[in-house]
This record gives structure tokens, C-alpha cells and sequence, in this order.
């Protein structure tokens, strides 16, 4: 694969405490697109190749962050699985957090609780306790995720969304960086494997040491034309795992269609995408909300609304008759599913259910009516949020074991869970609550 720096294209290498510790040249941060039409001019491009050769930083100074270790629990520390899911609930300790679009479900990283606000993002040690803070006073932030262990940070600074800093969960200590051009709006990709940002434009993934792998979509300018295939149709959105990327997208020359690409997320060359199979549906709006490692699954809004699943050769796998979604038909775009995964399964919330989906065809095994949100495993059981509280359900059967009753005051929105260690933490809009789980 092709990693080695553009500089007509204006690429500069990461810079920072994390590489300067280190004393390596990092990875290369290849110029993201803004928006159509904003950085045409060759002029300003041999500008940027110019900075790159001298070192600068065209965006916002990552030196400028102030980071800050309380009580990180270390490298070495373990974190604790239950084994088996909980009797009851009490609440331990809650925290605000802005959250940011995309982001459907506690963040959680090495069994910390993940927050943030406008400039900084904070790690919650199980007991409550401030693991680390990492704060940049002079841009916001406008992307946050989490992978490998660490947390990734997205900041915005004047010319977009590209100013990336990944920090180790366990240690609070620099794990990598980037600096780019990118759109002024993203919402984050994930899987084990890459992290990356979507827009309307463009989707990119990059690996652990935040090297970017694969581009697709509208990029300024190119050094060799016919690279990307489909550079005038929109995005509208995108999930990954393993080796396979999954977008969808419309067209100006068929509106009315929805287009799904299946790609590497290695090609040879991480400029050149490696399409695998496209996949014309003949209706507009189709979004994707489930993916394997070969395989998708896709939400159609047609009359009846259906899931359709394909395989990565194109062929469809499974046709599901569903209700309509209304976090499909409200979302913004690009659209962001609210995805989980358990041992056996993957899910989606839809706004009103959450669906089960088998992990090798795709297809529809089962659903949850009244679900709040996004659930988690728990040993061998699923634990999502409803109204009264935290059902306990086998993912097997169907079977809702029991619902644990939770307090949520006048709270009446989407909730959804993750597990932090022996806390269940709840998102509940601009809130987390860590609820201490009991067994016996």
C-alpha cells in the first residue's frame, strides 16, 4: 500500500508531543477536501507543498494542547468483565458531555467513560475519579471516537474538520497525530480495525498509527485523473469492518437511485479505491445500517420499507419487510446508524427497535419493539435501555428475561449503553450516568 508523502497534494507528516517523544517523522497526513470548489486553485496548492516541505503546520498548532494526568489507571491495570449480567442497578456518578453527531452511545475506552465539552475531553476512572483531561483552547472540537484502545479526537480548525490527536485511554499519553484539509462536517466511521471521518464528499479511514489507507469520494487536487470513480455523487453514508467499506450514494444523473459500493479498505494505493461491487437500488434514500465482514445490509424507504442485505458480489442475501425508521426519515445527512455489536450478532437502532442481524448473511433475525437505544452484551446476554428501565434479554430466543427499573427523573428521550468495567453507562442526551451493576 501506498503511504509515502504527496507534497503536490500537500501533505505534511504529524506533529506534536507524541512524535517529538518518540523521535520518528510519524505518519503522513494527505490533504482532506473542504468543500467542491475550495481548494482548485494551483497556486494555493504549491503554497501548501511548500509549507509541507518546511515543516509548518497549516492547521490549528497541536503544541497549543494542554494535557493533563490525574490518576490514569496504566497500561497494566485490568479491566473487569462481569460474568454475568446484572440483578440491579444504582446509580454511581454522572457527568455532562456535548456529544457530537454520530457519536450514538457512551464512549468508552479501556473501561474509562469518555466526555467532552466544546475544547476538552475527559476520562472518568470507573469509581468516578478524573483519569486524564486533554483540552485545546484555541479550536473546538468536532469529532470523537474511539479505537485500539485509544480515544481519537477530531478538532475543527479554518480550514475543517482535520486536526486529529489519538490518546492512549489506559495512560492519557499521545498515541498520534494528523493535520489535514478536510469538510467542515463529519461524523465519525469505526471498527477494531480503522477509524476514519464520512461527509458528503468524501469518506476516508486511516489504521492504528492514523495513516490513512483508502479515499473515496470528490478529491481537489489530483495528481493523476480517473482515481475516483464517482466523484459527483453525494454520500450519504458509510460503515466499515475487517477489510471490507460499504458506501452509499446518490447521483446526479439517476436521483431516484441509490448506489452502494463495496471497497478494500487497503487498496494498493490509498488514492486509488478498489471497488468491488456496485449495487444500483432503484429507490432514493437508502442508507446503510449493518455491515459484516463480507456483507451489508441496507434500509430502503420504499412502500413498505424494507431491509435489504447483500453479499459483497453484489447479490442480495435477505428482504425484510420493516416499519419506517424515523432516525432514517429525521437524520441529517451524512447519516450516522446507531450500530452495536454483540458475540453473535450485529445491531441497529432504528429510533423505536433494535434490530438483531445474523453476522454472516445479514439478514433480519429479530427485533426489539419500545427500545430506547443501542444496546451492549453482558455475558451471554443483551441488556438494552426502554422505557422502565434496562431489559435483560436472551439474544438467542428473543426472550426478555427481565427489566431492571431505572430512575431517569423527567429524562424521556433516546438513552443508550455501553459497559465501563462494572458499570453500565447510560447516554441519556447531554449526560452520561454510570450505574454500578449488582449480580447477587
Amino acid at each position: 500500500m501506498s503511504v509515502e508523502p504527496d507534497l503536490s497534494r500537500g501533505e505534511i507528516p504529524p506533529v506534536g508531543p507524541a512524535h517529538a517523544a518518540r523521535g520518528d517523522t510519524g505518519s503522513y497526513a494527505p490533504v482532506l477536501r473542504r468543500k467542491k470548489g475550495d481548494w482548485i486553485a494551483m497556486g494555493a496548492i504549491s503554497a501548501l507543498a511548500a509549507v509541507a516541505v518546511g515543516g509548518a503546520v497549516l492547521t490549528a498548532n497541536i503544541n497549543d494542547a494542554e494535557r493533563t494526568v490525574v490518576n490514569a489507571p496504566g497500561d497494566d491495570a485490568q479491566v473487569v468483565v462481569p460474568s454475568q449480567a446484572p440483578a440491579a442497578l444504582t446509580e454511581a456518578f454522572r457527568l455532562p458531555t456535548a456529544g457530537y453527531p454520530g457519536l450514538n452511545r457512551p464512549l468508552v475506552a479501556r473501561g474509562l467513560v469518555i466526555t467532552n465539552d466544546e475544547h476538552t475531553v475527559t476520562a472518568t476512572n470507573e469509581d468516578g475519579s478524573t483519569a486524564w483531561t486533554y483540552a485545546r483552547s484555541d479550536v473546538p472540537i468536532c469529532s470523537i471516537g474511539s479505537a485500539w484502545d485509544k480515544v481519537v479526537v477530531t478538532f475543527e480548525t479554518g480550514v475543517g474538520c482535520g486536526d486529529v490527536v489519538a490518546i492512549s485511554a489506559a495512560t492519557g499519553e499521545y498515541a498520534g497525530t494528523r493535520s489535514a484539509l478536510s469538510s467542515d462536517y463529519v461524523v465519525p466511521i469505526r471498527s477494531n480495525d480503522r477509524v476514519g471521518t464520512v461527509s458528503n464528499e468524501r469518506v476516508e479511514l486511516w489504521r492504528s498509527d492514523l495513516v490513512r489507507t483508502v479515499e473515496y469520494g470528490d478529491v481537489e487536487a489530483k495528481q493523476e485523473s480517473g482515481f475516483q470513480p464517482h466523484e459527483d455523487c453525494t454520500i450519504n453514508s458509510a460503515l466499515t469492518r475487517s477489510e471490507l467499506l460499504v458506501v452509499s450514494e446518490s447521483c446526479p444523473d439517476q436521483p431516484e437511485t441509490s448506489y452502494l459500493r463495496f471497497m478494500k479498505t487497503t487498496p494498493e494505493d490509498s488514492r486509488k479505491p478498489e471497488v468491488l461491487k456496485d449495487v444500483a437500488i432503484s429507490t432514493s434514500g437508502a442508507r446503510v445500517v449493518a455491515v459484516g465482514t463480507e456483507g451489508a445490509a441496507v434500509y430502503v424507504p420504499s412502500s413498505p420499507p424494507l431491509i435489504i442485505s447483500f453479499n459483497q458480489q453484489g447479490q442480495e442475501t435477505s428482504r425484510t419487510e420493516v416499519p419506517a425508521s424515523p432516525t432514517v426519515t429525521q437524520a441529517s445527512s451524512p447519516f450516522a446508524p446507531a450500530t452495536g455489536d454483540l458475540p453473535a450478532h450485529m445491531t441497529w437502532w432504528d429510533g423505536k427497535r433494535l434490530y438483531l442481524f445474523n453476522p454472516e448473511t445479514l439478514a433480519v433475525e429479530r427485533s426489539f419493539d419500545r427500545a430506547l437505544g443501542v444496546g451492549t452484551a453482558i455475558s451471554d446476554r443483551l441488556v438494552f435501555p426502554t422505557r422502565d428501565g434496562i431489559a435483560v434479554a436472551n439474544w438467542s430466543t428473543g426472550e426478555i428475561e427481565r427489566t431492571i427499573p431505572v430512575d431517569r427523573g423527567g429524562y424521556s428521550g433516546p438513552v443508550a449503553v455501553s459497559r465501563a468495567g462494572n458499570n453500565l453507562v447510560e447516554l441519556r442526551g447531554n449526560e452520561v450516568v454510570a450505574l454500578k451493576m449488582r449480580t447477587g
